[in-house]
């Protein structure tokens, strides 16, 4: 009897052990889920509060009311929508484009300021630089390299709802077509205009997505003759905005149409902050018909020279 009774205990024993390890086993197992779905929470939290932040500083600040939104890179805006008095920008853009026959090297480097509340202004000079490819094309089918135009643009912020995170405003932009390197001195420098009335309609949706419209015709008259050449551009923007940054990666399409034909480049991008007043934006161009062109690159610097609003100015 002593005998059968201490095999039961030692069964009784395995069993409880083997049931409180399975216990131990289930209750760790589910305290570092708790604790992995907590510390997820707790990310959540910290970046909503970092996106709030940071879009109460752009908002909130000194002036007129203003919706954050992510600007485009290769197509920029000519000035922020809302734009405040006070605010400037330089930005200085490099590209590489595979044009087939030839490769195109652009340059730009514009100056951006805003007079008063909501109104842009802005000033470009591009260049672009040709080189042919070791394929036997032509001379005469090879641009010529020079500086592309003197650009002036405006753009005026028609609305700013905070209510519903939109922007819209209209814009102009006229650029005076100069001639190539080779021929300065032996014609006139003006070759003619390009005329480009435009709209724009921007949202940011939450506190992460934006997405952005940016349309209008574009006018050719060259100097001496008497047609006006007209294409029409829709370009569509969506962009995430990293949590408590002015980091962005997003898509920009840009679509042109001419004489019933439709050219078309997507763009994916990526903005990152190096400075609190120092951007790098970085692009790449996929056509989406190859006929002239094929793939390409792009790279924007922008820097925000620190500014105080007049209004702070006086109070101090």
């Amino acid at each position: 009897m002593q005998a059968g009774a201490h095999g039961g205990y030692l069964c009784v024993g395995s069993g409880m052990e083997k049931m409180t390890k399975r216990f131990v086993w289930w209750a760790g197992f589910w305290l570092m889920g708790w604790h992995a779905a907590a510390q997820e929470d707790s990310v959540k939290i910290v970046n909503q509060l970092l996106d709030s932040l940071y879009i109460a500083e752009v908002e909130r600040q000194q002036g007129s009311p203003k919706v954050l939104h992510a600007e485009p890179l290769f197509i920029d805006l000519i000035r922020d929508l809302g734009a405040r008095q006070g605010e400037r920008e330089w930005n200085v853009g490099m590209g590489l484009t595979d044009r087939t026959k030839y490769d195109m090297y652009t340059a730009l480097v514009e100056y951006e300021w805003a007079p008063i509340d909501r109104l842009g202004l802005e000033v470009e000079v591009p260049f672009s630089l040709y080189d042919p490819l070791l394929n036997g094309a032509p001379k005469d089918s090879i641009p010529k390299s020079k500086l592309n135009s003197l650009k002036l643009a405006g753009q005026y912020t028609l609305l700013v709802s905070e209510r519903w995170q939109t922007s819209l405003a209209l814009g102009y932009i006229h650029e005076f077509e100069l001639t190539e390197f080779a021929r300065y001195g032996r014609e006139r420098a003006w070759q003619g205009n390009l005329a480009n009335p435009f709209f724009i309609a921007a949202k940011r949706w939450a506190q992460n997505f934006h997405t952005l419209v940016y349309t209008g015709p574009q006018f050719f008259h060259h100097r001496g003759k008497g047609t006006v050449m007209k294409t029409y551009q829709i370009n569509t923007n969506v962009h995430y905005m990293i949590s408590g940054t002015r980091n962005f990666i997003g898509v920009e399409v840009n679509k042109t149409t001419r004489a019933r034909d439709l050219d078309m480049v997507i763009r994916p991008q990526m903005r990152v902050g190096v400075a609190d007043n120092l951007l790098v934006g970085i692009v790449a161009g996929i056509p989406v018909k190859r006929e002239t062109e094929r793939f390409s690159s792009f790279l924007r610097i922008i820097y925000e020279p620190r500014h105080r609003h007049p209004k702070e100015k006086i109070k101090a």
